[in-house]
Parts: C-alpha cells; structure tokens; sequence
C-alpha cells in the first residue's frame, strides 16, 4: 500500500537526485570556461609565448607559440625550427614567418631544443620512428595543442626548418605523413641520412655528402618511419647553396632522389627557371607554385643561405597566401600609426599610440616585433628593451597617462641588414591594437 510518508520519501529522492545532477552539471561547465579562458590567457596576441604542459614531451623540449590579432577561424599551423645552437626564440626573431602570419592569420609552433648542443635529433632510432619517442613526439604534441586550442585546420599543418631544423622538417614528413600538408627544408638533409645507433648526434658521413642512395632505397626509409600507411604523402620544397661546407651540397641532389621516390614522381624537372640571380630552381611532378617536389640551388653560396624574403616564398609554396584573404583587424582599445624612413644601413621610425578605449591608461607597455636585422639604437619618449626582436617600449615618466582618444607620439632609431620595414603588430599592455 503506497502512503503519503512513502511518497514524500520517494519525492525527495527524485528532487535530491536532481539537485546531484545539477550541481555536477553547475560544477562541470566552469571548468570547461576556466580551460578556454586559461588557453587564452596564456598565449595573448600578436606575442611570442611559451606554453608548458602541452603533453607528451619525452626529450623536454620548449613550445613557444605566436598567434596573429587576426588569427582567423580554423587556422592553418606552422612548425618553425631551429638551427644547431638556435633556438624557438631565435628563430622567431631571425625569420619574418610572425609578419606573414600577421598577413594571413595562420598560427606558428617554434619548438625549441634544451639539451646541450641545442640541436634536434635526427639520428637515434626513436626519433626515425612515427610514435617512437624524442623531439618528434613532442612537437607532435605541441601541434595536437594548438589543434585543440584554437580548432585548428588539421588538413593543414605545415613545417619549415634551417640546418638542424631542416633536418628535422624531412624526418617529420617522414614520421607523420598524415599531419604534416607540406614541409620546407633549408641546408638539410634527407630523412634518415643521420641516423646513428651510438648516441652520437652527428653523422660525419652524412654531413659531408657521402651518403648515396638511390631513390627507390631513400623511400623505403620515409615509409619505413610508418609501415603500413598508404595515405597521401607531403610536399617538399629544398633549399640549398652549392659551397655549403657544413652539410654538403650533395645531400641537396638526395633529398631530391627521396622526395620524388616518396612521391611517386620522376626524376626529370617538369619545370626549370631562375626566379632570381644565381637560383636554379626545379620543380617536379608539377610546374605551379605548389609542385609536389621544388627545389632551389643557390650558386656560390654556404651553409647560412637563409635571407629575408625566402620565407615569403615558401608561404607561396604551402599555399597559405592564396584562398585566405587577410580579416579585417579587431576592433581594440588602442590603434597604432607607425612610418619608418630608411636609408642605406639606418632608419628613423614614428609610433603614435592613441587609447581607443573608454578608460584611462595609467602606465602603458607597447609591445612589437623589429623585422630581422633591425636594432635600435636610440629612441625617444619610451625606453626600449631589448634592442632587437620581440621589444617593449615603457613610457617615461611625463607621458605615462592615457586619457580616452588621446595619443602619444614616440620613436627610434635603428640599424638594419636590408630591411627597413616597421613592425607590423603592436600590443598595449599584452593587448592587440589596431595598425595604419
């Protein structure tokens, strides 16, 4: 017989049931928030940052990332790596890859080595393998990060290198075809060139052009990274300088080899030109500017061959620059009006900073990137720091007050290696402003 006792008992229990669930519920959506919030904040716009705890990371490598003001939806990543004794700062600050990604919204990765002789492995066993262990493991984590964080396009995932981070841009191709659309290597080496079973970080036969294989056997070392994958493979674009004397001009001829094997592609140009004095450039399988194979011969030039400008072309390459129009920048609390004037060697440049917001800025950090090669000599009306890179200019004492639409006009002055362009981003305060 059901009574009223026994009914109000069983009320209760529905009613305390529900209020367990709620609360689970109430409990469980801040998190979520707390997660986005703390991503945020933690990689703030248009500001080289590093991020901890990105995951599995076996080699203990450092992750930085650079997320354009603009970055737009579903962004296209970009790995950026070192060379020996370099670093992801370095290569951040040494490569114009942040003003393209101001340009055109894409997200980059700089890892960066920790281990002694700041130079990625190349040459053990574990990191020859897909999964197997070393720096390939942790950039794939750091990728699987940015995937999360940012809902990026996982269809294109791209890595570009100098030297040793070249090096590395082959054996990532070669250990995750299915992440990586397409790669750029400069002065590198085929995948698996280096391999070594002693320890050993360095592999003076590789190095020094003695390792020939033919483009059957190169292959069969980027498929024996992954056995058993029968999904599509990356593009390669090669750079190298016919007098390199650290990794030797031969390996630029087998990397080749290995690249059309994996491919699937012949040996023979399908296009051959000179996009500049002194290059040769080959392009295989295609003739357009995204070819399965391209490769450019620098006559005459060493190891260092990496200049301003190149980067631009491998974008072209990867396709990051066609098809994804730029966004229109946010709205922020702040715009910034820059004009340099340059001549042979120098250049004098002109920041005004206009508070755009509602409230007063009392104090006020302006943060940017010099284009490589710029350092600042002298400035005025702000103190600069450091002199090249990723700089903070901090207001002086007279004009550290910003009311509401008022502006402060600063400067300075710099040398340059042939570039002297401005900044192309400004934060306020680690917050992104509007440029003209």
């Amino acid at each position: 017989m059901v009574t009223l006792d026994s009914s109000r008992r069983a009320l209760r229990s529905v009613l305390a049931a529900l209020v367990l669930l709620l609360t689970g519920a109430l409990l469980a959506a801040p998190t979520a928030s707390a997660r986005a919030r703390t991503a945020e904040a933690a990689v703030p716009a248009a500001t080289l940052t590093e991020v901890t705890g990105f995951g599995t990371n076996p080699s203990n490598l450092q992750m930085y990332v650079y997320v354009p003001a603009n970055v737009t939806a579903r962004p296209a990543v970009l790995v950026a790596v070192h060379w020996c004794g370099g670093s992801g700062p370095a290569m951040y600050s040494g490569t114009e890859y942040s003003q393209l990604a101001d340009r055109h919204g894409f997200v980059i990765i700089y890892p960066s080595v920790t281990r002694s002789s700041k130079c990625f492995d190349v040459s053990s066993p574990q990191a020859l393998r897909r999964g197997g262990g070393s720096d390939p493991v942790g950039i794939k984590s750091m990728i699987d990060w940015v995937a999360t964080t940012y809902s990026a396009d996982t269809s294109r995932v791209y890595a570009t290198g100098i030297s040793s981070g070249a090096m590395m841009t082959n054996v990532l191709l070669g250990d995750y075809p299915d992440v990586f659309a397409a790669g750029a290597a400069f002065s590198g080496v085929p995948f698996g060139c280096f391999a070594t079973t002693d320890g050993s970080e360095w592999n003076s036969a590789c190095s020094g052009g003695t390792v020939i294989r033919t483009p059957q056997q190169w292959g069969d070392l980027v498929r024996g990274a992954y056995p058993g994958y029968t999904g599509p493979r990356p593009r390669m674009q090669l750079w190298h300088g016919t007098e390199d004397d650290v990794l030797r001009y031969p390996n630029f001829g087998e990397e080749i080899k290995q690249w059309t094997n994996v491919r699937g592609i012949g040996q023979t140009p399908a296009a051959t030109d000179s996009p500049q004095s002194g290059w040769t450039r080959t392009r295989y399988g295609g003739t357009g500017d995204q070819a399965p194979v391209e490769a450019i011969s620098l006559q005459g030039v060493g190891h260092n061959l990496y200049a301003w400008g190149m980067a631009s072309r491998v974008i072209t390459f990867f396709g990051l620059d066609s098809g994804n129009p730029t966004p229109p920048p946010p709205t922020g609390p702040c715009k910034v009006t820059v004009s340099t004037n340059g001549w042979s060697t120098g250049l004098t440049a002109s920041l005004t900073l206009t508070n755009t917001g509602t409230t007063t800025v009392n104090g006020w950090q302006l943060g940017f990137t010099l284009p490589a090669g710029q350092t600042i000599t002298n400035g005025w009306g702000a103190t600069y720091t450091p002199a090249s890179g990723a700089v903070t200019a901090t207001n002086a004492t007279y004009n550290g007050t910003l009311a509401p639409n008022a502006s402060v006009t600063i400067g300075y002055q710099a040398n340059h290696t042939g570039n002297s362009a401005a900044p192309g981003a400004f934060t306020l305060n680690g917050t992104a402003c509007t440029t003209s």
